[in-house]
């Protein structure tokens, strides 16, 4: 009964926020609030909220595993990232500071630890929303998720510090954890498609990883998070990650419900929760002035400084260990938060559209090695995303004699086209400045052949703006879509399932006629 009651508010609440242009998550933070207050009347006690705290913390942890299988270690290590995620960390920590100690009557000892818990942002909604445009490998992406794993590092050692607890000396295990990945890829090798695959993700995530962490006296989140990323090289990560994607989102559902549903906020907590949100800014403006320090360009630093925007769960749990008074003010303070910062993350692309006049002359001259002007040269095609689509194409075009380019926002992609020795480069399809920059001199027809289907409109639109005058080939998933590539200004755009039917027909029709 219990469990239908939180499917049924989830669902209700979820519902109607998006039908208001809200993410669903947003519906489930407020149907978290409302069983919290009419918690007496559904029969919904302690030991209920209890079973699903257990449930959220499935569902943290299946999504750091899944964060971990797209994550290369060495992205981890760049300058802006350690350094944007430490100095952020500690300019941050000391501009809360004061307005806590205004705010609050509390010792300065407290005061700081509430403003370091309000120094890190959402892990949880970061990756969610990177996740859900196709972003995480993108390269404001990886310096995003680069930066949560920087937070999350420091959220463990502040615990352990302020909660006077000791890591086994067993835990000096964890550097030995690379010695295992050729074994856990022989287990995901040998355990098939199917469900033996989603059980070795559930054991390696929540037994091996999360639990194994803890007996280790360590975070079960960075054990979850550990094993994810010591899978992500091997060629069927992503399949993984794939096969697990429902099981997480339902979880999930639980963390955003267990939010609200831990009790309700009294006055004071919320004039602290609502003027902590209109400090929010301060987080968002830090984050852009530092990455633009490190030479990012400004739409990659407004881009992962906008997915950086809010409050996050880890500074709750570091509250609820050091602080448990300050649990559901903090909570509360989080949940605006993310209403706001999903708000941001919607809009992001758009709103930097309006702001790019304002925010470029704001970059350094220096460029960032990773987004430097690309040059096809003598390409007479271009093909852009190199998934197996653009992959197919690519071989296929080159065997027939024509000169190619291809490029991809996704750092795997771009590794195995490169082995295959196909020319390649990395490039964010939906950056304004890169189609500006863009040399093209003698392209003939473009290729889009990316996943993400807002990314061909923009594609489209930024080609003929740019004066493009030559082909350009999309596929497409659905119907509207392709009416959409081809409102934009596509030549011709092609049904995925449907160009499949036919092929499929093809070699049939070719195998059945005489002498064939």
């Amino acid at each position: 009964m219990i469990e239908a009651t939180w499917i049924a508010f989830a669902f209700i609440m979820g519902l109607a926020a998006r039908a208001y242009g809200l993410p669903p998550l947003v519906g489930y933070l407020g149907a978290g609030f409302a069983l919290a207050a009419l918690g007496e009347r559904l029969g919904i006690g302690p030991h209920d909220s209890a079973a699903l705290t257990h449930i959220a913390h499935v569902g943290v942890l299946l999504l750091l595993f899944t964060v971990g299988l797209k994550l290369k270690l060495s992205n981890l290590v760049r300058r802006e990232v350690i350094g944007g995620g430490l100095l952020h960390f500690a300019l941050s920590s000391l501009i809360f500071l004061p307005a806590v100690l205004l705010l609050v009557d509390m010792p300065w000892q407290q005061g700081l630890l509430l403003a370091i818990a309000l120094s890190f942002s959402s892990t949880v909604l970061a990756a969610k929303v990177l996740e859900s445009k196709r972003e995480l490998r993108a390269f404001h992406g990886r310096v995003a998720i680069g930066v949560l794993i920087i937070q999350d590092l420091i959220a463990l050692v502040v615990m352990s510090l302020a909660g006077g607890d000791i890591p086994s000396p067993w835990a000096l295990l964890v550097f030995a954890l690379p010695l295992l990945r050729p074994l856990l890829f022989r287990l995901l090798d040998a355990s098939g498609h199917e469900e033996l695959m989603v059980l070795l993700g559930l054991l390696l995530a929540l037994v091996v990883g999360g639990y194994g962490f803890e007996l280790l006296g360590l975070s079960s989140e960075l054990g979850a998070l550990a094993f994810g990323a010591l899978l992500a090289k091997h060629k069927r990560a992503v399949e993984l990650s794939n096969s697990l994607w429902s099981i997480k989102e339902m979880f999930l559902v639980g963390f955003f419900l267990q939010i609200g549903i831990g009790g309700l906020p009294d006055g004071d907590a919320l004039i602290f929760a609502l003027l902590m949100s209109l400090l929010l800014p301060l987080k968002g403006v830090l984050f852009f002035g530092l990455f633009l320090i490190f030479r990012l360009r400004a739409r990659s630093a407004f881009l992962t400084s906008v997915s950086l925007t809010n409050y996050s769960e880890f500074g709750l749990i570091v509250t609820s260990v050091v602080l448990p008074q300050w649990t559901i003010p903090l909570a509360l303070t989080m949940a605006l938060s993310l209403v706001i910062s999903a708000q941001l993350n919607r809009i992001a692309h758009p709103l930097y559209e309006r702001l790019a006049r304002r925010l470029i002359p704001l970059e350094r001259d220096i460029r960032h090695p990773d987004e430097q002007p690309i040059s096809l040269g003598d390409a007479q095609i271009l093909i852009i995303g190199m998934g197996r689509t653009g992959r197919a194409a690519y071989d296929h075009l080159k065997d027939k004699g024509f000169k190619l380019f291809s490029l991809d926002s996704d750092p795997g992609m771009i590794e195995l086209s490169a082995q295959a020795g196909r020319r390649v480069q990395f490039a964010d399809a939906e950056d304004q400045m890169f189609w500006q920059r863009l040399e093209m001199p003698a392209v003939e027809a473009v290729i889009l052949a990316m996943n993400d289907q807002e990314a061909k409109v923009i594609s489209t639109q930024k080609l003929r703006e740019r004066g493009f005058t030559g082909l350009i080939v999309s596929h497409a998933m659905y119907e509207d879509i392709a009416q959409r590539i081809q409102a934009a200004g596509a030549d011709r755009t092609y049904l995925t399932m449907s160009e499949a039917g036919t092929g499929l027909a093809e070699h049939v029709a070719r195998g059945l006629q005489p002498g064939s």
